[in-house]
C-alpha cells in the first residue's frame, strides 16, 4: 500500500474509523437527518431520493433546501405524492444551485406514476437480475425514471455510471436505504438488495483520504474510480465493503486527513 500500511494494518485503522463516524450523533450534521424525520418505509425513501437528489455543495445548505422540500409536501410526501393534482405540483418550489422548480415538479410527477405502478422505490431498482453490484440498476432506474416526457435539463440530476459518472449521490441514497447495522445511521429498509453489492459514494473528500491511504490510484472521480474502490474496499469487507465510506468521509471532511 502506499500509504505504508499493511492490508492488516490498513483494515484495522479503516475499521476503529468505521466505527466512530458510524454513530447516531453523526445524523445531527448531515443529510440523512431528512428522511430520519419519518417512519414510514415510502416517506423515508422519498425523502431520502428527494435530500440525495441536492446532496452537493455546504451540508448546511442541502438540510435547510431538503427540509424546504419536505414543507413543500406538507411533510407528509407520501401521502402528498399519491394524493396530488397536477395544479398542486405546479405550484412547488425549489432551488438549490441547479436543481430547480422544474425538476422538482417533474420528480414530484414521475414519483407519482412510479408509485401507482409500484408499492415502493426498492421495487424499481430490482428490475434487474445482477446482485454483485448495483451499476446497472442504477442505470435502468434512470430510463425508466426519464421516459416519456420529461424536461431535458432534468436528467442531469440522476447520474448514469454507464455514461461514466461515479453517481456519487444515488450511491449514497442506495447506501442508505440498504445497509442495516445496529447504529441506526443507515436505514436498512430495502431487503432485496445485498449490502455487499453497494458502490462508496465517491466526492472530493473520500477520494482524497482513499488516494493518500493507496487504495485508489485513479486521478479523476468517476465510475472506473469508483470500479477501483469498489475492488480494494471488498478485498477488506467483502459483506459491507460501503461501511468504510464513514471512514472515508469522516478522515477527510472532519479530520481534513
Amino acid at each position: 500500500m502506499e500509504s505504508g500500511l499493511t492490508k492488516f494494518e490498513l483494515k484495522e485503522f479503516l475499521d476503529t474509523k468505521y466505527e466512530q463516524y458510524n454513530q447516531k450523533v453523526f445524523i445531527e450534521s448531515d443529510p440523512i437527518q431528512i428522511p430520519h424525520e419519518f417512519k414510514l418505509k415510502q416517506d423515508i425513501e422519498i425523502a431520502a431520493f428527494l435530500t440525495s437528489t441536492i446532496a452537493w455543495g455546504q451540508r448546511k445548505t442541502i438540510i435547510k433546501n431538503a427540509k424546504i422540500m419536505m414543507e413543500n409536501l406538507d411533510n407528509s410526501p407520501y401521502e402528498f405524492i399519491k394524493n396530488c393534482t397536477e395544479k398542486e405540483i405546479n405550484k412547488l418550489s425549489v432551488i438549490h444551485r441547479t436543481f430547480n422548480e422544474i425538476d422538482f415538479r417533474y420528480f414530484i410527477k414521475r414519483l407519482k406514476e412510479l408509485y401507482t405502478k409500484h408499492d415502493d422505490l426498492e421495487t424499481v431498482f430490482c428490475l434487474t437480475e445482477n446482485k454483485l453490484n448495483m451499476h446497472g440498476a442504477i442505470h435502468n432506474f434512470k430510463k425508466v425514471f426519464f421516459s416519456g416526457n420529461y424536461p431535458n435539463r432534468t436528467t442531469k440530476h440522476i447520474s448514469d455510471p454507464n455514461k461514466g459518472s461515479a453517481s456519487k449521490r444515488i450511491n449514497m441514497f442506495l447506501r442508505w436505504m440498504v445497509r442495516r447495522d445496529n447504529s441506526g445511521v443507515d436505514f436498512g429498509i430495502w431487503d432485496n438488495i445485498p449490502k455487499s453489492a453497494l458502490s462508496c459514494p465517491l466526492d472530493v473528500h473520500s477520494g482524497n483520504v482513499a488516494r493518500k491511504l493507496g487504495i485508489l490510484n485513479r486521478k479523476q472521480n468517476d465510475h472506473k474510480a469508483v470500479l477501483e474502490l469498489d475492488m480494494n474496499l471488498r478485498k477488506l469487507d467483502k459483506i459491507d465493503p460501503v461501511k468504510y465510506d464513514f471512514a472515508l468521509f469522516g478522515l477527510g471532511v472532519f479530520e481534513g486527513f
